[in-house]
């Protein structure tokens, strides 16, 4: 099966995605890498401070950012939802979103590691 459309099955918008590109898949499928790296670098992790959580507010922003930018649709749905909770001082709801999201998200970026 071809990326685009195991990215369909696991929720992403790519025609949205290619429509705000023009239609290009050479600069989507680089962005879907950077996608990656975002991910990675910026990783929130469920095991955060109770406490003090700004850095992962700041994390969980950029994540919400670039999922929204190329419709990686249920991330950016997941982190808006934990940037929200966070702000609100509430880390162990944003927790639960976090832990319900991990593994789908985790499915998306294997799904994208696969082509690159």
């Amino acid at each position: 099966m071809e990326l685009f459309e195991e990215l369909k099955k696991l929720g992403v918008d790519v025609d949205d995605a290619l429509k705000r590109l023009n239609g290009k898949e050479d600069l989507y499928k680089r962005l879907l890498g950077l996608y990656v790296k975002t991910i990675e670098g910026q990783y929130v992790s469920p095991d955060f401070s109770a406490t003090d959580y700004q850095e992962e507010i700041a994390k969980a922003h950029s994540i919400k950012g670039t999922s929204g930018n190329i419709s990686v649709t249920p991330m950016y749905q997941a982190y808006s939802k934990i940037v929200e909770l966070l702000r609100a001082d509430d880390p162990e709801g944003a927790r639960v979103v976090l832990k319900e999201i991990l593994p789908l998200q985790n499915e998306i970026v294997d799904c994208i590691r696969k082509y690159q």
